[in-house]
């Protein structure tokens, strides 16, 4: 908090100085500062830093304030890689996962049209990451189709201890049969075995994946899912390496279901994705700043 120096020496020399036209400047810039954003008057406990002379007269606003998430390290996980489905091979060799192996990563889902969940996570992940940049996080992404294939899931997970990630969403859509809709949020259960201890990180995931899911549905006006989670939105699963072995909050969004028609016509419609992202960056920002 900076203190009001307004009456100190230096700016009683400072006011005297540059005369008459500074002084009215000042008093109107003291003015601005009393008023709220509606313009209601409001008592300041603190004005903040008193601009300099050169300032006032070329009109500068005073410096913004912090932003937010300034100092925060947000991982952003596109599920799958469009490059997977011409590299069989590698995806589908098999790596350990804590609990036990699976294969290196798949190609995703799509839409009864084509429209592949692989090229849906990196428009939201593009999305979300503006978003919470512009709220001062420093954002990595695991792969941002930049590699030819994966990273595979173990990858992805040590991605995201490597960076000592406040949170690391994992965007996916799911692959459901027709007539389930809506989105989920996974959360990892408690495991323990080889690789994997996610006792640290199940009580920050939960809390991370509540708020998403709380701001995801009221940014996209959709609602949780009708075939999983009871209602709630939110499933506890064991089986996936990317939280199996995470050692720093983390989530999977399935932000709906690719495979019946009026999910599908929300999760290829451009101004959805952009509310999805913005649900998703809510719920990051709430987590990050509570």
């Amino acid at each position: 908090m900076h203190d009001d120096d307004s009456s100190s020496p230096v700016r009683r020399k400072l006011v005297l100085a540059v005369g008459a036209p500074l002084a009215a400047a000042l008093a109107g810039w003291l003015a601005w500062q009393a008023m709220s954003g509606d313009g209601s008057e409001r008592v300041p406990k603190a004005l903040g830093p008193m601009p300099v002379a050169s300032d006032v007269a070329q009109g500068t606003p005073p410096a913004p304030a912090a932003r937010p998430l300034a100092g925060k390290t947000v991982v952003i996980d596109p599920g799958h890689n469009p490059g997977n489905f011409d590299h069989p091979r590698e995806i589908n060799r098999l790596v350990d996962i804590g609990t036990n192996r699976k294969e290196c990563d798949t190609t995703g889902t799509s839409t009864n049209s084509g429209y592949t969940e692989a090229a849906f996570t990196l428009d939201v992940s593009h999305r979300l990451r503006t978003l919470l940049q512009k709220q001062g996080a420093t954002v990595t992404l695991t792969q941002d189709a930049d590699r030819p294939y994966g990273p595979c899931i173990d990858e992805r997970a040590r991605i995201g201890n490597a960076a000592k990630a406040d949170a690391v969403v994992s965007v996916h859509a799911d692959g459901s049969g027709t007539g389930n809709r809506g989105f989920h949020v996974i959360l990892p259960a408690l495991v323990k075995g080889g690789a994997a201890d996610t006792t640290r990180i199940v009580g920050p995931s939960r809390a991370l994946g509540e708020r998403i899911a709380r701001e995801f549905a009221l940014a996209t006006g959709t609602a949780p899912a009708n075939y999983i989670g009871g209602g709630a939105g939110l499933d506890v699963r064991k089986d996936l390496g990317g939280l199996n072995l995470s050692t720093v909050p983390k989530v999977f969004v399935e932000c709906g279901n690719m495979r019946d028609p009026k999910d599908a016509a929300l999760l290829t419609d451009t101004a959805w994705r952009q509310k999805a992202a913005q649900g998703i960056a809510a719920g990051v920002s709430t987590y990050l700043r509570d």
